[in-house]
């Protein structure tokens, strides 16, 4: 029979990895650090570099005590329960084991002596405090800095990207800001070179023919003494950053960053639309009605081969140019299954007089 410390520490295992890396069942659920100690953290909205000043310390103590946690839980096991001590996960008091407690312990002593030392002279040595301090005017304290970067937090036109399930970018109207469990780092945009060195693409699924893409932006702070730091973002996210940002982000010239699906469909239909025979016209063009931005330059005119034997053949189309190629490739996007492989060979509707059309029969519009 399997020992009831196997059991306990499998849930263990679990349950510690649940509260580190939560899961958005256990965020919608509030059972995160960050709810359950909400009235010692306070409000991030109102005192945003307090409050994390208190968070990060909060987790490394808490996550520090989770060695001693497993001590204290596995001898509450083994005292209560029917195994023998043979059957046991570990011999009492073996020689690793000896060890393991010695390191379990020693790990929050650390901590709580790191405390000691950070938390005299309001928080002047903590490791938050010691980097905004760099920022901080001749003559002024790292408080001047966290107050304002606490009143550019609690404006309406910041941005706030969840870039894993632990780590946050914010970008304010003059910082930029990386949260993570143990750490804040900060950076001034004005004195801030930011370059997008890498990008890796994965999966999203297995049974979903797409791919997300992820790029890596090196921060890096001209400041004295001021360390750079890395922040991982999904690629449409990327767009979001760029326009709240007043720094150029620059991309190398070796990394090439994909759009969202309906981005590079787009690309796609252009080009295949521009192979296709032209439509000359010598009637004059208005602008596309649907983004009226662009003259109209698609004509939907049946070219392809297919006869009409049944009721899904392309027709003939008789509306004048109304559309512009990229308007007409969002509404035949809009129009398809969720199986972006099939797209290109699929077929659609016009959007006034619904005639069946597929791509071949989207036409370049030439004005004589």
């Amino acid at each position: 029979m399997t020992s009831p410390c196997v059991y306990f520490s499998l849930f263990y295992v679990v349950l510690t990895l649940c509260i580190i890396f939560p899961p958005p069942e256990f965020k919608s659920a509030g059972l995160t650090l960050e709810v359950i100690f909400q009235k010692w953290l306070g409000s991030e909205n109102e005192m945003f570099i307090q409050y994390h000043v208190k968070r990060t310390s909060m987790n490394l103590f808490l996550h520090s005590m989770v060695p001693f946690g497993y001590i204290l839980g596995l001898e509450y096991v083994r005292a209560y329960s029917y195994a023998d001590v043979e059957q046991q996960l570990l011999p009492t008091w073996s020689y690793s084991w000896k060890v393991y407690v010695v390191t379990a312990t020693l790990i929050p002593l650390t901590v709580c002596a790191f405390f000691f030392w950070w938390f005299p002279n309001l928080w002047k040595n903590h490791p938050v405090a010691r980097k905004l301090a760099l920022y901080a005017n001749p003559g002024a304290t790292w408080w001047a800095v966290a107050s304002d970067i606490n009143i550019e937090f609690r404006r309406i036109n910041k941005i706030s990207i969840q870039s894993s399930s632990v780590v946050r970018v914010v970008a304010t109207d003059n910082w930029v800001i990386k949260i993570s469990p143990y750490t804040l780092d900060v950076a001034h945009q004005s004195d801030t070179a930011l370059i997008l060195s890498s990008a890796d693409v994965h999966p999203w699924s297995p049974h979903i023919n797409d791919n997300v893409q992820f790029v890596n932006i090196e921060v890096k702070p001209t400041r004295q003494n001021a360390r750079p730091f890395k922040i991982r973002l999904n690629a449409l996210d990327l767009k979001d950053l760029q326009n709240r940002i007043t720094r150029p982000i620059t991309i190398l010239g070796n990394v090439r960053v994909q759009g969202s699906l309906t981005d590079r469909f787009l690309e796609t239909f252009s080009e295949e639309v521009s192979k296709n025979p032209v439509y000359s016209t010598t009637e004059e063009l208005e602008s596309c009605i649907g983004c009226m931005q662009v003259t109209a330059n698609v004509k939907l005119r049946k070219m392809c081969e297919e006869l009409p034997a049944h009721r899904d053949s392309c027709t003939n189309c008789y509306c004048r140019p109304m559309w512009c190629v990229d308007c007409m490739a969002r509404w035949f996007a809009s129009r398809q299954e969720k199986e972006p492989a099939t797209w290109l060979s699929s077929k659609c509707s016009c959007p006034l007089c619904r005639a069946r059309f597929c791509i071949l029969d989207v036409s370049p519009v030439v004005q004589e």
